[in-house]
């Protein structure tokens, strides 16, 4: 039986060009289901051809019945998503990019009962671009998202597991959940940390797994053997759905259950 006290979110992690689609649209539904989804959030930033999301991309990802997209360091490889960043508050861009940039890092959505769900979208510094503080960039925002909403997803795209550890402890208490983005690679450390925020280092990869994190292998040897760049092609073969399923508790914001989902 349905418990109304809970509300139930899935994550899709990084979606990774055509075949990410693919089997995003082939999934979707039926977890959705199964698992009586309230609320869908999925890392689109590597959607068109492997880096970027397109306006026209965005809209497929919305059509299947994803929420909130969110993103990071690779999000303004496309031109024309300027402008959907700007007008589109469910595509969210890291909160601590300089705020000259066009987009949001955070999105309130409202669902029924008039329960409300915030998602924030914020990049780690380590082994990435040296943009502003994400432990200081989320503080401040989180002073005016707690006076709305107790159930805060936070999608942490960051390089290094240390940094991700410490964001996790850091918002301990303080949001619904920590979901680890960026480094394809699906970690077994899902938890419950103690003052209830779900936990994960990273989410996975949402795409094709007879790759280098989602890039045709050959193309990453070469990269790493000749140490110049080399086209980018997104892989095809072995195709797999990553995410992570959270039961958060409406009246308290905290996480009862955290699921790692590997198809």
């Amino acid at each position: 039986m349905r418990n109304n006290n809970i509300i139930t979110v899935l994550f899709v992690a990084d979606i990774v060009g055509k075949p990410g689609l693919r089997i995003t649209r082939k999934y979707i539904p039926e977890i959705k289901a199964e698992h009586q989804v309230d609320f869908c959030i999925a890392n689109g930033e590597n959607g068109a051809g492997g880096k970027g999301i397109t306006e026209k991309l965005a809209r497929e990802y919305f059509e299947l019945g994803i929420d909130a997209i969110t993103s990071g360091n690779h999000i303004f490889e496309k031109a024309n998503v300027f402008k959907q960043l700007a007008d589109e508050r469910r595509l969210l861009r890291p909160l601590n990019y300089p705020p000259t940039n066009p987009g949001h890092g955070t999105y309130i959505a409202t669902l029924q009962d008039n329960v409300r769900i915030a998602v924030m979208n914020i990049q780690g510094r380590t082994f990435m671009y040296s943009i502003d503080c994400p432990f200081r960039t989320i503080s401040e925002e989180l002073n005016k998202i707690n006076e709305v909403t107790k159930i805060i997803i936070v999608d942490f795209h960051a390089e290094a597991t240390a940094e991700k550890m410490a964001m996790g402890w850091y918002l301990d208490g303080k949001v619904s959940a920590v979901i680890g983005t960026h480094t394809h690679i699906q970690t077994a450390d899902e938890r419950i940390l103690t003052k209830g925020t779900g936990y994960i280092t990273d989410a996975g990869m949402t795409g094709p797994y007879d790759s280098v994190i989602g890039l045709k292998k050959e193309i990453a040897i070469k990269r790493f053997v000749n140490q110049t760049p080399s086209f980018y092609q997104v892989a095809d073969n072995d195709v797999r759905f990553c995410g992570v399923l959270l039961k958060i508790e409406k009246n308290t914001g905290k996480t009862l259950h955290i699921q790692r989902i590997f198809y």
